[in-house]
């Protein structure tokens, strides 16, 4: 008998439990966003697909053409070119571009860049059908940034 009402006892401390999260939430407030019209601000720490930071100075970007970035990319998707030009102290880069179908998000390119010309990107709505959408140019979109 005192088995019966001590299982009688949890069972309702149980109910009374669950009802008291239930109630709590019901009256927390809505926290839904209605994402085409109204979109969320991205946290600092969210980490997209890599980017060149452009320098505040000059108005391009900060990158010296080493390859440690390229060199160091565990899926080979980032491609870095330079060349050396007159009257120019160090290489010119002429090309840098990422294949992000590739990428794995490491975060090894922006960490050996001894300059600290990378960054990662805070675009979260890619989207594309085609592969070719996902080869980005980062020259070419540090030059469209405002």
């Amino acid at each position: 008998m005192k088995a019966y009402f001590s299982e009688l006892f949890t069972g309702a401390w149980s109910l009374l439990v669950g009802m008291k999260v239930t109630i709590k939430a019901l009256f927390t407030p809505v926290v839904t966003v209605q994402y085409p019209r109204q979109k969320i601000e991205v946290t600092p720490n969210y980490r997209g697909h890599i980017d060149l930071i452009k320098d505040p100075e000059t108005g391009t970007h900060k990158c010296i053409t080493c390859g440690a970035c390229m060199r160091e990319c565990p899926s080979d998707c980032i491609v870095v070119e330079g060349e050396k030009r007159e009257g120019v102290k160090g290489k010119a880069l002429t090309l840098f571009t990422l294949d992000y179908t590739k990428c794995s998000h490491c975060g090894a390119c922006v960490e050996t860049c001894p300059t600290g010309a990378l960054n990662y990107c805070q675009d979260y709505e890619v989207a594309g059908s085609a592969r070719e959408e996902f080869h980005y140019d980062l020259i070419k979109r540090v030059e469209e940034r405002v």
